[in-house]
């Protein structure tokens, strides 16, 4: 049974399929949605442990996390993007902080990073620091969006510097001292189609024109065209569309096709 509630409040909401929302503020992109069923996957049989979001912008896979047991805590660098998270989870114990602590060493069982590589110029030296962060034999889920030869309007607008192919991405990982178990390429058919419409959407508006770090900082909450959207997303006929666009993007997970990559590996 979905949660149905009013959207005139402003505390956070779960949907049963979607996860928790900030009705107004931040709700669920389909492209978030695809991802998040591949991390949640990978993160299955992970058992109750400390688990990091490095880049948790409004932290809903952390709320998702909370709910299975884990001790959650955020890292995010962006002001607005705090802000959103620490009133999404206004009702839990999930941290969410600007920089990491002086006891974070070999601290945690797991970290998750999700579109954040892809931001930094450095992105070596930033994933090697991480990677300090956790115990040995820690899991490590990192997305990424895929291929070099789709830089677009989208990654301009959210402040990329790259795209990733495959083996630069498993490369990546391996130079920081995780054993990579696989890469999975997520999102097609059905992420095109998203990328296609936030394409539209950003040539229909005037160029937000900030700088990468600018860019950046607000790209994890902007949310502005799918709160106006999420009502049809989460009618019937929506639910049966991103339903089919899950079930649709498993077969080609181990393809290059999805415009996505999500690693999973472990600490060495």
């Amino acid at each position: 049974m979905t949660t149905t509630t009013p959207t005139t409040t402003t505390t956070t909401q779960v949907d049963d399929e979607f996860g928790a929302w900030l009705p107004g503020r931040w709700v669920p992109a389909p492209r978030y949605l695809l991802r998040r069923a591949r991390v949640l996957d990978a993160l299955a049989a992970l058992p109750a442990g400390r688990v990091v979001e490095v880049g948790c912008g409004a932290a809903a896979l952390l709320h998702d996390l909370h709910r299975r047991g884990h001790s959650c805590t955020g890292l995010e660098h962006s002001a607005a993007a705090r802000d959103v998270a620490r009133a999404l989870h206004a009702a839990t114990d999930v941290a969410v902080c600007e920089g990491p602590g002086a006891d974070w060493a070999g601290r945690f069982d797991a970290l998750v990073s999700c579109e954040v590589l892809e931001h930094i110029e450095d992105d070596r030296g930033a994933l090697s620091e991480w990677v300090g962060w956790l115990k040995p034999g820690a899991r490590v889920v990192l997305s990424a969006p895929a291929h070099p030869t789709l830089f677009g309007p989208t990654d301009t607008w959210a402040g990329h510097v790259r795209r990733y192919t495959r083996a630069g991405f498993a490369t990546l990982a391996e130079h920081a001292g995780l054993r990579v178990d696989r890469v999975e390429s997520y999102g097609f058919p059905a992420g095109y189609v998203t990328m296609a419409l936030r394409t539209a959407a950003l040539v229909a508006r005037p160029n937000r024109g900030g700088s990468a770090a600018e860019n950046t900082a607000a790209s994890g909450v902007e949310r502005s065209v799918e709160v106006g959207l999420y009502g049809a997303q989460r009618s019937r006929a929506g639910r049966w569309a991103l339903r089919a666009a899950l079930r649709a993007q498993e077969p080609f997970l181990s393809t290059r096709l999805g415009e996505g990559y999500l690693l999973i590996a472990t600490k060495a």
